[in-house]
């Protein structure tokens, strides 16, 4: 009887966990036995491990093996066990030495002649091998620049089996990282296309600067798309920690480029008006994936037409919105996934949706039913409403408006202010602090929140719609650089909550 050993990781949403693959040759007729609650693509990998090693040249065991992957109760899901799976059979034929293999990490699927071919998640599982105290990781070499992104462990990539036998006999070397600082991605447009609508340029710009939510309503062709593409380019560019947790939730979705691995702007997602829960949300068989709102995390989800989705999807979006995260249950287990990120909506007033109001056809029932699909608790999560009016005269005037870098300095800035100002609770952006410290600790004048009161007791603001309003208050404050906010951003920020498309 022979044991060998090799080590992988199992990525469960955006956290890893090291799995320890063990192989036993014993007595018995030739056969390929695996345990520890394989899915069925890592049941299938007996026969392509089994051809990837024979094709490699190396010889297959002739009696029993039995492979076995640790923890037990662990689902284990995918074709990313293949390379180490093959490797721990050499080691226990005593085909490698166990030197190099005893503290390596081994990550890839395994074509039938012995390529390493690319899986999702690599990102992750480096990650979790450097947190587990790993000093090397071994990875498909078209996912080495992915991969080198994180530093504290010495990442190599390999394009065969072959090479990995070599690499660890000593007798060849693995591809490496080539240090090439990947390039800063670039903005979609600049807000300088955007001619006239000071209104909702003014609204961006505060949505901006808050982290708030915001809706547009207005004709077709009127901007709402424009506008909502330029709002990443007015973010501040991510944080080398976020965008590690950015890159690693799109390399679970596998949306990551060879040329663009590392993800420092903004994300901007727009899902089509059709899409389902499970698309918007996260899902699928099996460990569930990331959906529209994760790869959105500290960037912006625009829904584009959101009168037309299904009214299920939109009401999904409440608890990513309150927060943050998601976690799907699915038959091998609750992932979890960020997802933080700023919602833009964009709506036609009604179903004919005329240039002007005054030419609508639609019955006043077919309006209200229109934008209905938008319910009272889902509005009241949004920050910021805009009711946009076509301007006549501005399209092909000589009028250069500000452009994206002007009105991002004044964001930056915006921000700046107010992460020092909640810097002792972690809290990056004024939309992400609790109401009741906005009220306790952070006491506005009597005065100011005067009209917030007024609205509260005839009804016609919600208890949280006071906190968002109070939220915009202080971005408002903020981009002026004042120290409180006044009654005038007060009105501010009520004036952006009841204009609304109503």
């Amino acid at each position: 009887m022979a044991l060998g050993r090799a080590l992988s990781v199992a990525v469960t949403g955006v956290d890893g966990q090291l799995v320890e693959i063990e192989a036993d040759i014993g007595q018995g007729l030739p056969s390929v036995n695996l345990v520890g609650l394989p899915d069925t693509a890592l049941q299938e990998s007996r026969n392509r491990v089994r051809s990837a090693v024979a094709n490699t040249g190396e010889r297959w065991p002739d009696g029993r093996v039995i492979l076995a992957l640790s923890p037990a109760t662990l689902p284990k899901i995918g074709s990313v066990y293949d390379l180490a799976l093959a490797v721990s059979v050499l080691d226990a034929s005593g085909a490698v030495p166990g030197e190099r293999l005893a503290k390596t990490v081994l990550l890839g699927e395994l074509a039938l002649d012995g390529r390493v071919r690319r899986v999702r998640g690599v990102l992750p599982a480096v990650i979790a091998a450097r947190r587990a105290g790993l000093p090397t990781v071994v990875v498909p070499a078209e996912t080495v620049a992915e991969a080198g992104l994180v530093e504290g462990i010495e990442v190599l990539g390999a394009t065969s089996l072959r090479a990995v036998v070599a690499w660890l006999r000593g007798e060849g070397a693995l591809l490496e990282p080539d240090g090439v600082v990947p390039g800063t991605q670039t903005p979609c447009g600049d807000l300088s296309d955007v001619v006239g609508q000071d209104e909702a340029r003014w609204a961006l710009e505060v949505a901006a600067a808050g982290g708030h939510h915001l809706l547009l309503t207005g004709p077709p062709g009127i901007g709402k798309t424009m506008l909502a593409q330029r709002l990443p380019g007015l973010l501040p560019p991510l944080s080398e920690a976020e965008s590690l947790e950015v890159t690693a939730i799109h390399s679970m979705a596998g949306s990551l480029s060879a040329e663009q691995p590392l993800l420092t702007l903004a994300p901007f997602v727009a899902p089509h008006h059709s899409t389902s829960v499970t698309a918007m949300i996260g899902g699928g068989s099996g460990m569930a994936r990331p959906g529209a709102v994760s790869r959105a995390h500290r960037g912006v989800l625009f829904l584009d037409e959101c009168a037309e989705i299904g009214t299920k999807v939109l009401e999904a979006l409440r608890t990513p919105l309150e927060e943050g995260e998601v976690r799907i249950a699915r038959r091998d287990g609750v992932a979890r996934y960020p997802a933080r990120f700023q919602l833009v909506l964009a709506a036609n007033p009604c179903p004919c949706a005329p240039a002007r109001d005054v030419d609508c056809i639609c019955a006043p029932l077919a309006r209200r039913r229109y934008l209905g699909k938008l319910s009272g608790p889902l509005l009241d999560r949004i920050d910021i409403w805009v009711q946009m009016h076509g301007q006549a005269g501005t399209t092909f005037g000589d009028d250069q408006a500000e452009g994206s870098s002007t009105v991002a300095e004044r964001v930056a800035r915006a921000r700046a202010r107010a992460a020092q100002r909640w810097s002792e609770d972690g809290w990056a952006t004024n939309a992400e602090v609790p109401g009741h410290v906005l009220r306790k600790r952070f006491t506005l004048p009597r005065e100011s929140i005067a009209p917030i009161e007024t609205a509260l007791r005839l009804g016609r603001m919600s208890a949280r719609g006071a906190d968002r309003a109070i939220r915009v208050a202080w971005t408002v404050c903020d981009l002026r650089e004042g120290e409180l906010p006044t009654v005038r951003d007060v009105m501010s920020a009520l004036n952006f909550r009841q204009r609304g498309a109503q």
